[in-house]
């Protein structure tokens, strides 16, 4: 089996050539400490994620274990669905470590690290739990959504949040009919998404003062307040034809303001059937909404989760 070396492996993360760097060890190996582009497609399920997420079987493919043997019967099974080019990282995490080089630990490390840099590049507005529940106390114009999926909010929710997913946020607002003058607060379960929702909006131009709870439902605990617990998610707001207008109007001014690129179905078609590229089209609307028609070969993957779990897609 043909192996690679910690410093070989190193500088081909950053390269333009597509490479599929796959953490092959459990989930809660995974989440003590991995290199920070490394993707976790755990061996016990390997057959049902890999075709997903390494949808080229001609890509390199690097397999990464705990320096325990496990790459090698990966490697077996990533052969037989296919995989032509695989290799195996020497030593494993342990020799990632040994390398010099870090292991971080938690999940979904890029897209928590995306949230800091947005924050700390946009100045994203935030208040603490204490300044949030004062607010609500004295009845001052708060609207507080909670940007996390619905199955999220039924687990745990700060009273008097409303659920709206993150990639909702901006489009379905304005069928909220909120007063200009009235406050949103966007609040997920840690930090991530709450910045990310805040300043989703903020980029959208909405007059609004727009702040990101710090900390989320962990911080609210924290502070000795009390969470909401198999609350149901409120249906989302239908959006009716002005409401529609309104949101192709913010997103063409979002386009247009960040030079957001752009590509036609025609184009998109000629990468599909480019053997050379990795592909991925994913469906960012509502589950509803993508059951009820979407994209010849999109998965569907709610916009807001795509942004916390990008390494998940």
């Amino acid at each position: 089996m043909n192996s690679i070396s910690p410093q070989d492996l190193k500088p081909m993360l950053t390269a333009k050539a597509e490479i599929a760097f796959l953490d092959v060890r459990e989930h809660g190996q995974y989440g003590e400490g991995h290199p920070f582009f490394s993707v976790n497609v755990s061996y016990s399920r390997i057959e049902v994620e890999a075709p997903l997420l390494v949808p080229r079987k001609d890509v390199t493919v690097v397999v990464m274990d705990d320096g325990d043997g496990v790459s090698k019967k990966a490697v077996h099974i990533l052969q037989k669905l296919g995989y032509t080019n695989i290799m195996i990282l020497e030593g494993g995490a342990p020799g990632w470590a040994a390398a010099g080089y870090t292991l971080f630990k938690g999940v979904n490390v890029p897209s928590k690290t995306f949230g800091e840099l947005v924050e700390h590049e946009c100045l994203t507005p935030s208040l603490s739990a204490e300044e949030l529940k004062l607010r609500l106390e004295r009845d001052e114009p708060t609207v507080v959504l909670d940007g996390r999926p619905g199955h999220e909010y039924l687990k745990m929710s700060i009273p008097s949040a409303r659920s709206c997913p993150n990639a909702e946020l901006a489009y379905r607002i304005p069928a909220l009919a909120v007063d200009p003058e009235t406050t949103l607060v966007i609040n997920c379960a840690g930090r991530t998404r709450s910045i990310i929702g805040a300043e989703t909006l903020r980029q959208c131009g909405f007059s609004n003062s727009i702040l990101a709870l710090r900390n989320g439902t962990q911080g609210w605990v924290l502070s000795g307040f009390n969470l909401n617990y198999g609350i149901q998610p409120e249906p989302l707001p239908s959006i009716d034809p002005e409401a529609r207008a309104q949101a192709a109007r913010t997103a063409k001014n979002l386009i247009k303001r960040l030079a957001l690129r752009q590509i036609s179905s025609e184009l998109l078609k000629i990468w599909e059937q480019d053997p050379e590229r990795t592909t991925y089209i994913f469906d960012v609307r509502t589950k509803e909404e993508f059951s009820a028609g979407h994209w010849p070969g999109a998965q569907h993957a709610p916009g807001g989760q795509l942004v916390q779990a990008t390494d998940q897609y």
